[in-house]
């Protein structure tokens, strides 16, 4: 499974101008249905990434250089193009 975890709209636009295949789009992950081999694309803080690594999950970031006056608003597909949003995976261990 591929899951797409943003309450964005422009984010779940994006992917798709960039062909990225989703199975599913979730405002919220509950990291207990990650399974090993799914993947999970969206901007997880820390610890919920290294859940999902630690159930075999992929994490994939959605990277977008926002700036100060940015935060917290709505922002478009094509605005998150002009702004070089992109895709990065990131494997995230908790330190023991």
């Amino acid at each position: 499974m591929i899951y797409l975890v943003t309450r964005h709209q422009g984010a779940v636009e994006w992917c798709a101008r960039h062909k990225i295949t989703v199975d599913a789009c979730l405002p919220h992950l509950d990291v207990e249905t990650i399974q090993a081999g799914d993947t999970v694309i969206g901007t997880l803080p820390i610890p919920l990434a290294a859940a999902v690594a630690a159930r075999g999950g992929h994490y994939w970031h959605l990277t977008v250089p926002v700036t100060w006056a940015q935060r917290g608003q709505e922002l478009t597909a094509t605005q998150l193009e002009d702004m070089g949003a992109s895709l990065q995976a990131y494997h995230v261990t908790a330190a023991e």
